[in-house]
């Protein structure tokens, strides 16, 4: 006879088979939120520390960033195809080619204003950029970093030009807040895979009677 646990996931499992949803909302049944307030930029956690910068260099500075985040989702979500954010990210660096390469270059002339030496200034460009892709790292967050990537790159395929640094103010927030883990929400009990709540598996955390010890829980 089938538990009632197992009844419960299989139902489960048939209901989200039958959801009424777009393919690309299909990661999850009940999405995380992630919703986050409008940001100018200097707002702690949203973008690396930029000392003295001023507004347009902080609105580049977030263009930036957030083409970095979906160039990120470009290369780690292809395992859900239908997210479509390797062909977003194509599509926008084509679409938004003169406002991406202005953010640039405001950012640029940020770090020349604070380095002196062109080779100096430049390196630390690249030294800002290369900790902006790292910062999109996330590993328990990744199901709800891809979807997020996602919505955000199709608004930012259909932005009016020069549109990205209003896209970027209105959600860097939300995409900073989906690097944190989240899981299902519509059937937490029987979907969560919470892989920070497995105990340790050397044995070391486990006694004769194949007991986990407390001090490894």
């Amino acid at each position: 006879m089938m538990t009632g646990i197992r009844a419960a996931a299989i139902a489960v499992a048939a209901f989200g088979l039958t959801m009424a949803a777009p393919a690309s909302a299909q990661i999850f049944l009940k999405s995380p939120n992630f919703a986050g307030a409008r940001v100018t930029g200097a707002e702690p956690g949203v973008l690396l520390p930029l000392p003295d910068a001023r507004p347009e260099e902080l609105r580049a500075a977030m263009v930036w960033s957030m083409r970095a985040g979906l160039n990120v989702a470009a290369l780690q979500c292809q395992f859900a195809p239908t997210l479509l954010t390797l062909n977003q990210y194509n599509y926008i660096l084509a679409d938004h080619s003169a406002e991406l390469a202005k953010s640039y270059e405001t950012l640029h002339g940020y770090f020349k204003r604070r380095n002196k030496n062109p080779k100096a200034a430049l390196t630390a460009l690249d030294q800002y950029g290369t900790r902006t892709y790292l910062g999109f790292s996330t590993v328990h967050g990744q199901l709800g970093f891809c979807l997020t990537a996602s919505r955000i790159g199709s608004a930012a395929m259909f932005a009016p030009k020069n549109g990205l640094a209003e896209l970027a103010a209105a959600r860097m927030m939300e995409f900073r807040n989906s690097l944190k883990p989240a899981g299902e929400q519509q059937f937490p009990m029987f979907l969560v895979y919470d892989q920070q709540r497995l105990p340790r598996l050397d044995k070391a955390c486990w006694d004769g009677k194949n007991q986990l010890k407390k001090n490894c829980r």
